[in-house]
């Protein structure tokens, strides 16, 4: 698959951020995507009604160690029914897996963000257990959204108008957007290698250690130029897109029934596009429309 990596003829003056990844960079940051998104996909095809959160969080942590995933940027997320909307949730600690139990009908999303010598992805995956109207309904608008967001970032809109045209977007829908209950309101954050110094494996809050040290330093040296590592819809985010990989992941819910995709965004000096499209849900959505 060709990349479209562009790289300026002349470097921008300092503290103008840069594309910083080269063509091996973004192979290595697809192939990580690419392997979490198929221990989502084996995880879909085992669960069945009578499993809980708990269980299916550690049966896709368990597909991806097996796989060579060597730590996390945060630790693998399962949402069963309502939860799949964030209804009520008010803490982080909402957000870890429960014994909520799937049941028939039930929607359900995966969450998991695997790092790999050092590079990083961030995916989201959502399904279904049975017949549920509302959640086809979502699903089939989400690559509206997809669509959306690479438009306004290829337009180099500031990232908190693009957050806004997508919670336009939502409202015409007549759904809820629910990014805005993740920690920050992030519709999506920054993603870059991964220190190989510190502890593997300890996380706080489900946030790996080295992960937090990585973004902390995101966060420091993007503040003194007046840019964020975090995607939100705030005077932070009040800036044309930082050059970069981006985990993106809007998230919608009508009722008690949410669903989200999240995968990586790539951000040039001067484009965007999407690091990979044979991803689940665009698949799903090419299968609908009969292409």
């Amino acid at each position: 698959m060709s990349t479209r990596l562009q790289v300026p003829a002349v470097r921008p003056p300092r503290g103008i951020p840069v594309f910083a990844f080269d063509e091996v960079d973004l192979d290595r940051f697809r192939d990580v995507q690419r392997l979490a998104y198929r221990c989502a996909e084996r995880v879909a095809a085992w669960i069945e009604p009578g499993v809980t959160e708990r269980q299916a969080a550690a049966r896709l942590r368990r597909e991806l160690v097996a796989e060579g995933v060597q730590d996390f940027f945060h630790i693998p997320f399962a949402w069963f029914g309502d939860r799949t909307a964030f209804r009520k949730f008010r803490t982080p600690l909402q957000f870890f897996a429960t014994g909520r139990v799937l049941t028939e009908g039930m929607p359900y999303v995966l969450d998991c963000a695997p790092i790999v010598d050092g590079y990083t992805a961030d995916i989201g995956y959502a399904g279904k257990v049975g017949e549920n109207a509302v959640w086809d309904r979502l699903v089939g608008d989400l690559g509206a959204y997809r669509d959306l967001i690479l438009r306004e970032v290829k337009a180099r809109r500031p990232l908190d108008e693009v957050y806004r045209t997508v919670d336009e977007l939502i409202v015409e829908h007549g759904y809820d957007n629910r990014h805005r209950v993740y920690p920050g309101r992030v519709i999506g954050h920054r993603v870059t290698r991964v220190t190989l110094r510190g502890p593997v494996g300890v996380n706080v809050l489900g946030f790996g250690v080295r992960t937090l040290r990585t973004l902390g330093r995101e966060l420091i040296g993007a503040r003194l130029h007046g840019r964020s590592p975090l995607w939100a819809d705030g005077r932070a985010s009040r800036h044309a897109p930082t050059p970069g990989l981006w985990a993106v992941e809007p998230h919608i819910a009508l009722r008690g029934v949410g669903a989200k995709f999240e995968e990586l965004l790539v951000v040039t000096d001067d484009d965007a596009y999407w690091l990979d499209d044979d991803v689940p849900h665009v698949r799903r959505a090419r299968a609908a429309a009969g292409r």
